[in-house]
């Protein structure tokens, strides 16, 4: 028995197959779904999302977004999201030190937006987490992506 799954940002289809287990990061704690899961809608928080097929492991970052499961269907609906070996990592770690430098630059202004600023230092620091976790996957085989 397999999930099918899909993850879609506003942007575009990351990724759609058909998977053996998923792990995910929910705003309620880390969750690993399986076929035959009770159904499920969560909101998810900025980190890593691992897609299990077969022996092998797909890790992906994501900004943030919803999960649905029901009837061995699962989408992921990401503010953003990006497969390992999208993750550019040096870019990733120039977006963090530019919104922590906003954030310190900022002080206690009145017309600063620190919700937004706070969410792109997490979207960033989650890609951060990825890339480094993974870096010698992305120099090595990948699995096949089906687009």
């Amino acid at each position: 028995m397999k999930i099918k799954f899909k993850i879609a940002t506003p942007e575009r289809v990351v990724y759609e197959s058909e998977v053996d287990q998923v792990t995910l990061s929910t705003q309620m704690g880390e969750i690993t779904v399986l076929p035959n899961h009770i159904p499920l809608v969560s909101s998810l928080k900025p980190g890593e999302i691992t897609v299990k097929i077969g022996k092998e492991d797909l890790p992906m970052a994501i900004s943030g977004g919803f999960v649905e499961f029901a009837e061995n269907n699962m989408v992921i609906l990401a503010d953003t999201a990006e497969r390992v070996e999208e993750i550019n990592e040096e870019r990733a770690e120039a977006g963090r030190a530019r919104a922590k430098e906003l954030l310190e630059k900022q002080g206690f202004a009145e017309n600063v937006d620190y919700t937004a600023l706070a969410a792109k230092m997490e979207k960033e620091l989650a890609r951060l987490r990825v890339a480094k976790k993974y870096k010698n996957i992305r120099k090595g085989p990948q699995i096949k992506i089906e687009e």
